[in-house]
């Protein structure tokens, strides 16, 4: 079982924009920040991110929570399993009351492992002689941490004598299990280890150096690899991109490895996958500009199409490199030409101006209908953009089609709500502020209990009793805390104020209720509405009255 203390500890670390913003893209919106919902479907942002009060809710499907219950809603985990992610990403060891500590053996597993690939480098001369090559230095191959895996029986021997389980190893993907035997999934490999972006071993790349089919392969998908999350060298590039600015994503381990000794510190890799959409969180930190720099073949040349129209779309600044005529960044690198590569990083292609040459390369543009269709798959990826973006790009396209751009009709479909959607069907203002006030202010909280009860409420009691219960997790309230339509009492005059208001208006239902009432005594009846008529009384003169 984890310790208490230990998990004090990791919330007293944890961000819930920093957690949230490594799994969904998210937006600045004055004080908060909004997304998309990753619990139910929708296309206007309605997810907003509370750094102040470290909660997040929907105000359209009514998730909310802090930091742990998104990663157990996200992943689907339970809390002892969500606290371990959450310390494997951070870095954070955890304490455990029975000694078992399941975080602490997989870490050790991966850094041992690691070690012990790197120190094998040295004995093999065909895995040296390749890196050689390549012009890989000995300082870069100590920097990546780079090294060589042996046969499938060395490397299981060596999980075994180090007494880690097999079940362990199959977890995190080094090992694998079929028809009762047992072997390495990185055999006969150099060896590129993968780090998450705080630096924690999370899986392996292998290059295969005798034959192997599949040149390059990566860790399977386990408790803490996810390629389509990671980028190869990020926890080494980091410092260097919110320096400069700028990330440059590339094809492969070698071309960051080179870069990184040419000086282009700021270079990473996707694993063996296009770049996602659960790749931007990541990237859009420190707001660099962006340098997709993918080789020109067609797979290239598609891949790098995918993520140009991702991150125009995602409003993403920077453009596209291609590399022709089959050479690639190490390439370059390895015969000097590190000049050249700096003014390519320095004047990408525009990401806009390279998806739309893209389109109408795949065209014939002397035929009439060909230019059409290529006319309407162009419109269809403009409006993808911001209207802005959609009209600036009208003459670009309507030049290269050699057309009017009056025959480019766009029809501008970003949605940016300016409000958050209200909440039910009954919603009154004042007394949600009231209870925004009591749950933000205790002070005045306490002066307002003095005074109004939750029968007295007419829209919002369910509400105003979760306060008093004080259920500050519950959705409900989570709503009003970061719906920045509802203000809260700035100090005690003010609040006093709206008081006399509240009850006045209160008091005087209450009187029309009791005249119009006919199954109470005369005397009871009598009794009522001068008891009414004097705290309204009270009130006019300015005096709040108890209930």
């Amino acid at each position: 079982m984890i310790s208490q203390d230990s998990i004090e500890g990791l919330k007293a670390r944890l961000d819930v924009l920093d957690v949230i913003s490594n799994y969904i893209e998210v937006k600045k919106a004055g004080a908060n920040f909004k997304a998309v919902c990753p619990f139910h479907d929708e296309k206007s942002p309605s997810f907003v991110i509370s750094p102040q009060k470290q909660i997040y809710h929907c105000f359209g499907c009514g998730a909310g929570g802090d930091a742990i219950k998104f990663v157990m809603e996200y992943e689907k985990l339970n809390y002892p399993e969500a606290i371990e992610r959450l310390a494997d990403q951070n870095n954070y060891t955890l304490h455990y009351t029975d000694n078992k500590n399941p975080q602490k053996k997989r870490s050790q597993l991966m850094e041992k492992l690691s070690q012990w690939y790197q120190s094998l480098l040295s004995s093999m001369p065909t895995a040296k002689s390749y890196l050689e090559e390549r012009g890989v230095s000995m300082a870069s191959i100590e920097k990546f941490g780079i090294g060589y895996a042996p046969e499938s029986f060395k490397t299981i021997q060596f999980i075994k004598s180090n007494q880690f389980s097999m079940a362990e190893a199959v977890e995190l993907g080094v090992a694998g299990s079929e028809g009762g035997r047992e072997y390495a999934r990185f055999m006969e490999r150099i060896i590129f280890p993968i780090h998450s972006a705080n630096g924690a071993s999370v899986g392996f790349g292998g290059r295969t150096i005798t034959g192997h089919q599949a040149k390059y392969i990566n860790s399977p998908q386990t408790p803490l690899f996810n390629k389509s999350r990671l980028l190869y060298a990020y926890d080494l590039a980091r410092q260097s991109i919110y320096k400069q600015k700028q990330i440059i994503i590339t094809e492969g381990y070698l071309d960051v490895v080179m870069l990184h000794q040419a000086g282009f510190t700021q270079a990473v890799a996707t694993l063996g996958t296009a770049l996602t959409p659960e790749h931007l969180p990541l990237i859009r930190k420190g707001d660099p500009q962006i340098v997709m720099a993918y080789d020109g073949d067609n797979a290239g040349r598609a891949a790098a199409l995918k993520a140009a129209k991702l991150l125009s779309a995602g409003g993403f600044d920077g453009g596209v490199i291609i590399f022709e005529g089959g050479l690639d960044p190490a390439d370059m690198v390895h015969t000097g030409q590190i000049e050249q590569l700096n003014n390519m990083f320095h004047a990408p292609k525009p990401f806009i101006e390279f998806v739309l040459e893209e389109i109408l390369s795949n065209y014939n543009l002397q035929q009439p209908k060909a230019k059409e269709q290529a006319l309407h798959e162009s419109i269809g990826y403009l409006k993808t953009l911001s209207p802005l973006l959609q009209e600036e790009y009208k003459s670009f396209l309507a030049a290269r089609l050699a057309i009017s751009p009056s025959l480019i009709r766009l029809t501008q479909q970003h949605n940016t709500p300016t409000t958050l959607p209200k909440m039910g069907n009954s919603y009154d203002l004042w007394e949600l502020s009231l209870i925004k006030s009591m749950m933000e202010k205790p002070s005045l909280g306490n002066q307002i209990l003095d005074y109004i009860s939750v029968d007295m409420l007419q829209f919002h009691a369910f509400e105003f009793d979760l306060v008093l219960q004080q259920k500050f997790d519950d959705p409900h309230l989570m709503a009003i805390s970061l719906n920045q339509d509802i203000k809260s009492y700035s100090d005690e005059q003010s609040l006093h104020n709206e008081l006399i208001t509240f009850l006045t208006q209160h008091y005087n239902r209450k009187l029309r209720k009791v005249l119009t009432q006919q199954h109470d005594s005369f005397e009871k009846k009598s009794f009522l509405i001068r008891e009414i008529r004097g705290k309204i009384a009270t009130l006019k003169q300015g005096k709040l009255v108890t209930s």
